[in-house]
């Protein structure tokens, strides 16, 4: 009777032994659980063609060599944008060109050429801009072409006009909001050369340049805007 139990409990153990070691080889066996990737959000598509407004003003100097004078100015700017955007990854290249009714003006007290004023009625650029896209925010780069009018006049003579073209050079953001829209902000340094006023002295002719430091904002609405 002993020698039954002992061998039926040599019998059991041997069985779980057996059950326990397919059990370990089944979980050896069984596939990982793999969390599936986190969603994430695309990142804004900036390409396509838009329409905006913008403004802004500013301030400027100009020089007239004759009457060894120096003039501020100083004025408002409001106009209309368009331009082209390509994103190549983060990288966003555009083209952009403006133009803007400008009230910058300003008149002399120097000795050298008293009441003598300086205007610049209009300005407009065509300009490359470079920037870089984080998301919905874009900061950039931008420069190109820039062409205006300089208005000169001196007291009891002709006075001058003419209209240059010349440089500018600024950086920028532009953040997307809702919809098309987005909402930009930029400084350019615009330098418009100088010409040569025959009425604008005595001994004729005064070269008088100008040089301004715009600061605007603006909206745009693009087409086909991706994201």
């Amino acid at each position: 009777m002993d020698m039954r139990k002992l061998w039926i409990g040599c019998v059991v153990a041997g069985a779980l032994v057996v059950a326990q070691s397919a059990i370990a080889a089944d979980l050896s066996l069984a596939p990982l659980y793999k969390a599936p990737p986190a969603p994430t959000t695309p990142l804004h598509d900036w390409t396509g063609f838009y329409l905006g407004a913008n403004g802004g003003g500013g301030w400027g100097h100009s020089n007239w060599n004759a009457t060894a004078t120096g003039l501020g100015l100083s004025g408002g700017q409001v106009g209309g944008t368009a331009g082209y955007n390509k994103q190549l990854g983060n990288v966003v290249f555009g083209v952009e060109g403006d133009i803007d009714w400008s009230g910058l003006n300003g008149t002399s007290n120097a000795a050298g050429c008293p009441g003598c004023s300086i205007s610049n009625t209009w300005l407009s650029t065509v300009r490359g801009r470079v920037g870089y896209s984080i998301d919905r925010f874009m900061p950039y780069v931008t420069g190109g072409l820039a062409a205006g009018d300089i208005r000169a006049a001196a007291p009891g003579l002709a006075g001058g006009s003419a209209t240059n073209a010349g440089w500018t050079l600024g950086a920028g953001l532009e953040v997307a909001l809702p919809g098309n829209w987005s909402a930009k902000a930029e400084y350019l340094r615009v330098d418009l050369g100088h010409f040569n006023c025959t009425g604008c002295a005595a001994v004729p002719p005064d070269n008088v340049s100008l040089q301004e430091n715009v600061f605007r904002a603006g909206v745009n609405y693009r087409f086909g805007w991706g994201k």
